[in-house]
């Protein structure tokens, strides 16, 4: 009787293992864009085990069993899923300058939750979000991770810190006194303080604001506004407590004090000169460069709510941003993804890369800016940002070849994150 009991339990444990075993799925790769090697392989398959990729290999040598799961795409490309390091997902491009002051922090919650899921679906299946009010991307992210609600990897700064009065201060009602954003701190032992509130309520990285900015009111765009002690106190704190730090800056002079200070990314990096290309070189500081940006604010600003001063500023760095994009590529300097999504419509992101093309990178840079170096800024090169075995089943399909026409990117129709299929627009 025992020794037949034993026998039910061995069988009843052998039966849970086999029923917990990830399900197994071979996706078929006409072409497949291998972003570390820079080139593009023929025939390949995509063994995935669960939510991570198990091997990539010919077709010939994959032994595909009868009767497995496979998902055909021998027609179209297939490349990682894309990764943009600078995103507001609880923003909306329709409502900048006074018309921002009607949304509240629950309704910006509730725009993110549409733009996740808009980000994810044109092919961005890792975002880093790097400013939002009240702590909005951080419920944002732990929906997304819960399975709540769907939406690319996320990970999310909170409040950006900055000066009062500043670029990332509330200055659009000057009348109502007292009135300040939550990120606002002013000297070392401030903005250290701030950093550990913000880690407090589950920030995944630190953004500060170095220099003034386009859509705030009040400030000039390319002056400094933290002071180079202040920048590493938040630097040094933040990387004591294991957070990157990112650094909106556009003057030349806030450039280059960030950089000093050991800031992990300049963003936008608008007026950016010789010196600060060359520190941020020697340095590993990455430039994150929204230069489709421009395009939008000119054209739709005015229509969107932005305010004349903002588009007066826009009209200042907008070009020499592309300008300096160009410079700062030609003179090496560490390159990632960034759209400042928000600005522009949400799921738009995909419109960058002809500009990054057009200003100086092949499109196979492009996508690495995308891709292998993004993963590097954000910190998840071991997840994400290849398609190589043990990192995450994020994946994305176009039908032609991006490395010939960069804006294929702009019409992704198969994404899969985490090994699941969450678009397939292909026929079958």
């Amino acid at each position: 009787m025992r020794r037949a009991f034993f026998l039910i339990v061995l069988l009843v444990s052998a039966t849970a293992l086999q029923a917990e075993e990830p399900a197994v799925v071979y996706v078929l790769a006409g072409k497949l864009v291998d972003v570390r090697a820079g080139r593009l392989l023929e025939n390949q398959v995509i063994v995935i085990r669960g939510e991570r990729i198990e091997q990539v290999v010919p077709v010939a040598a994959a032994g595909i069993p009868h009767g497995a799961t496979v998902i055909d795409l021998t027609g179209a490309t297939v490349l990682p899923g894309l990764i943009d390091a600078h995103d507001h997902l609880t923003g909306d491009h329709r409502f900048h300058g006074y018309r921002s002051l009607g949304i509240s922090v629950p309704r910006a919650a509730l725009y993110g939750a549409l733009n996740a899921r808009k980000t994810l679906e044109v092919g961005f299946t890792t975002v880093r979000d790097v400013g939002a009010d009240g702590y909005a991307d951080v419920a944002l992210r732990d929906a997304i991770n819960a399975g709540e609600i769907l939406g690319p990897r996320l990970l999310v700064s909170g409040p950006a810190l900055g000066i009062t009065g500043g670029h990332c201060d509330e200055n659009l009602l000057p009348a109502e006194y007292n009135r300040r954003a939550t990120g606002v701190a002013d000297g070392p032992w401030a903005v250290r303080a701030k950093v550990r509130e913000v880690i407090k309520y589950g920030a995944d990285l630190i953004k500060f604001c170095a220099t003034g900015g386009v859509l705030s009111k009040g400030d000039d765009v390319g002056v400094q506004q933290y002071t180079l002690e202040e920048m590493q106190a938040i630097v040094d704190e933040a990387h004591k407590l294991g957070r990157p730090v990112a650094a909106h800056a556009h003057g030349a002079e806030g450039i280059k004090a960030a950089i000093l200070a050991g800031v992990d990314s300049i963003e936008h990096a608008s007026l950016i000169d010789e010196e600060g290309i060359r520190l941020a070189r020697e340095r590993g500081t990455f430039l994150v460069m929204d230069v489709y940006n421009d395009t939008f604010i000119m054209s739709k600003g005015a229509e969107m709510g932005m305010l004349p001063e903002s588009l007066e500023k826009e009209k200042k760095v907008g070009q020499q941003q592309r300008d300096n994009f160009r410079r700062a590529w030609r003179g090496g300097a560490r390159m990632a993804f960034g759209s400042d999504g928000g600005v522009y419509p949400h799921g738009d992101n995909g419109k960058q890369f002809a500009y990054m093309v057009e200003y100086g990178m092949t499109p196979l840079e492009a996508i690495q800016a995308a891709t292998i170096h993004a993963a590097e800024l954000v910190g998840w090169a071991d997840r994400v940002g290849t398609l190589e075995p043990g990192k995450f089943a994020d994946l994305i399909a176009v039908a032609g070849n991006p490395l010939a026409d960069v804006t294929e990117l702009e019409r992704v129709r198969f994404v899969m994150k985490g090994g699941a299929v969450l678009r397939d627009d292909f026929p079958r």
